[in-house]
């Protein structure tokens, strides 16, 4: 049988992608390469209000829900906003992938677990797994296969242009459960954090470049506790150049779609997912699946999210200029009232950009990062 749609990857982009195609007429197939969907977990787990609504399942996931956060320094200094509502929730992965995929079950979507691709055709994929060596011919491909993304591999692509490893615990801990902790100094290239999943449950991870194991140990002790649970992850930073080719369109981390100021992704994920769907469909309909014609999904995206992204990769390559005492400067100048209203009437995980440039207004700000402007801040401007 030959279907309209092959996704591969069945996390929170693959299975919007692939119940937005089957919502819109398509056959769809989703192939994914391990036996349980939402394992292994790799993410931190905490979602804008936004990007949990983009998911479009119910509230089943959900571990805990935070108005704001501490950004804590090395030497003490203590940044804290409070927005006085719900900004982002906690949520248990695995249920919400699983679930995702049931919408998308629902929806038309067959699933094919433990099968992976193992090479490419024309329009054709050929897969390995526990039923054997198989073929699905394709009218078109979305690879959400993640950050290794195999599809793009095989395809020759150019990749993004950042990875960062990450680790995380789930550990018993004392915790505020409305408040996400921040701790710049405990990653050089990025940083750590603390999420409460309820009461006396707290998430505690970092990324980084280098050394991250033994950075991640240090981090972990400043807690007084041992783990509960371990994970790894790759975190792809910096959109990979382009995001179609050979009826082929790429989705979530597999584009380097993760957001460089907090790493997460489903927010970009499912919004790319459901873009792809759409030029799917509308090549589909015309039987047109040129290059040309599937260069309109990077106009979508761009138009929506590219922007934001942009900004953020900007922002992250200014974070490694920044050391200790210029990343506590940098809290002790934010830590004023005016300037945390800001941030609590502005902030956004997920659209970062207008906070920002609301911020570099800021004389405070703007003094103490003058010696950068001309290394890319007005870009952010």
């Amino acid at each position: 049988m030959k279907h309209d749609v092959i996704v591969v990857g069945a996390g929170p982009a693959g299975s919007a992608a692939a119940a937005e195609c089957a919502r819109l007429g398509l056959s769809t197939l989703c192939i994914e390469e391990h036996g349980t969907i939402g394992f292994p977990v790799q993410c931190a787990g905490l979602l804008s209000t936004a990007a949990f609504d983009g998911c479009r399942v119910s509230e089943r996931s959900v571990l805990n829900r935070v108005c704001g956060a501490r950004v804590i320094s090395e030497t003490g200094s203590v940044l804290t906003f409070d927005a006085g509502t719900t900004k982002a929730v906690v949520v248990d992965r695995g249920i919400l992938d699983r679930e995702m995929a049931e919408v998308a079950a629902d929806a038309g979507v067959e699933f094919r677990m433990k099968t992976s691709v193992c090479s490419l055709g024309e329009n054709f994929v050929c897969t390995r797994g526990v039923y054997g060596h198989e073929e699905f011919p394709f009218r078109i491909l979305i690879a959400a296969d993640g950050p290794r993304s195999t599809v793009a591999r095989l395809l020759g692509m150019q990749r993004a242009r950042t990875y960062l490893a990450g680790i995380q615990a789930d550990l018993c801990g004392e915790c505020d459960p409305r408040m996400v902790e921040i701790f710049p100094d405990a990653s050089p290239e990025f940083f750590g954090w603390s999420i409460p999943t309820g009461p006396g449950r707290i998430r505690v991870g970092l990324c980084g470049a280098t050394n991250v194991p033994g950075l991640f140990n240090t981090f972990l002790r400043h807690f007084g506790t041992s783990s509960a649970h371990l994970v790894t992850g790759t975190l792809p930073l910096g959109i990979m150049p382009k995001t179609y080719a050979n009826r082929t369109l790429f989705v979530g981390d597999a584009a380097g779609f993760a957001k460089p100021t907090s790493g997460g992704g489903i927010y970009t994920g499912v919004r790319s997912a459901r873009h792809a769907a759409a030029v799917t469909a509308d090549a589909c309909s015309s039987d047109t699946f040129t290059d040309t014609f599937l260069a309109g999904y990077e106009q979508r995206w761009r138009g929506d999210f590219g922007h934001e992204l942009e900004v953020g990769y900007h922002l992250f390559t200014l974070r490694q200029k920044l050391g200790g005492q210029d990343m506590d400067a940098l809290i002790r100048a934010l830590n004023d009232p005016e300037i945390v209203r800001t941030i609590e009437e502005h902030g956004d995980m997920d659209r970062p950009g207008t906070l920002i440039r609301k911020l570099l207004l800021k004389p405070a700000v703007l003094r103490l990062l003058k010696p950068l402007v001309r290394t890319g801040l007005r870009s952010l401007l």
